[in-house]
């Protein structure tokens, strides 16, 4: 499957110019060498879109599309980026515009996947500064996906993500039906589990992801991870991101089993009063990884912060 795969890798892009070159040097190092790069530019004012055209020009004809992005963030960037997804593509892969990908990523993640049902693959991540000096792993998960879990919590590591053909067919069909998404690799991660689909981890590091100011999202320490969490939760955000997911999920609801279209109406309950907040939470036996992030949940759940 390796030999017959063709990825099409999408890239969102805002003034990426420092960090680009890094990236775009690690693509073209791949064992996996059929790919094209679909990279789409949020308005960037530092050079990157003539970086990435000058790539494109010493790449074979094609392999390389620069286009316009929608200018509304990360998410919506790489979510536009998949109405260009070539044809004949036999698997997607996110990309970002400042990390490092490891040489067997490509093929370590395709080789993984399956090809008879909705599928993602994901792995960890080194953590680096902005030099690529080492600092740390991100965490491994303590439980497997679940589409429980997915309404709770992301495990998903989007500068990571592949998806086989079933899996980014059934995400480009939902697509044009939802409206906004929190953050894209989190409604591709519920979507996929919500579906009946399968989350692979590999727990072997296929990135070294860059730190910098710049960074939209970074990573934490698990200490201000933890505090972050629970700062989100009382502060009103998760909230509101529940309510968007919400939304996202419902307008898909047709692609979810039986099952999950069921969870999601004990995740509807978790926004009601509190006696129904409680038993939402008990029929559906929603989690987040970790005791302290569990016991935030139940906080939050309480406190009509859901």
């Amino acid at each position: 499957m390796v030999d017959r795969a063709h990825v099409a890798i999408l890239m969102a892009v805002y003034q990426g110019r420092e960090y680009l070159p890094d990236q775009l040097k690690s693509l073209t190092r791949q064992s996996v060498t059929n790919w094209a790069l679909i990279a789409g530019d949020d308005g960037s004012t530092d050079g990157s879109v003539a970086l990435l055209e000058e790539f494109a020009a010493g790449r074979p004809a094609g392999q390389v599309k620069v286009v316009a992005g929608p200018r509304q963030g990360a998410a919506a960037n790489f979510r536009a980026l998949l109405d260009h997804v070539p044809a004949g593509a036999s698997h997607i892969a996110f990309c970002d515009q400042d990390d490092v990908w490891d040489i067997g990523k490509l093929a370590t993640s395709i080789a993984a996947l399956p090809t008879d049902r909705p599928a993602i693959w994901c792995s960890r991540v080194v953590n680096c500064n902005a030099d690529l000096q080492q600092l740390s792993l991100s965490p491994e998960p303590r439980h497997a996906p679940s589409f429980r879990h997915a309404l709770m919590q992301n495990m998903v590591q989007g500068n990571t993500l592949m998806l086989n053909r079933p899996a980014f067919e059934l995400v480009i069909a939902a697509h044009a039906a939802t409206g906004p998404v929190v953050m894209h690799d989190w409604w591709i991660y519920q979507l996929i589990t919500g579906a009946g689909g399968l989350v692979i981890y590999d727990p072997t590091p296929s990135v070294l992801y860059r730190q910098h100011q710049s960074n939209v999202v970074g990573a934490n320490s698990a200490f201000g991870s933890r505090f972050a969490g629970l700062r989100r939760m009382l502060d009103g955000t998760y909230r509101r991101w529940s309510r968007i997911n919400l939304a996202a999920l419902q307008a898909a609801r047709e692609r979810l089993t039986p099952e999950n279209c069921a969870l999601l109406e004990d995740f509807a309950g978790l926004q009601g009063r509190l006696p129904e907040r409680i038993a939402a939470m008990r029929r559906g036996r929603f989690f987040r990884h970790g005791r302290f992030s569990q016991g935030a949940l139940w906080l939050a759940v309480l406190l009509g912060r859901c």
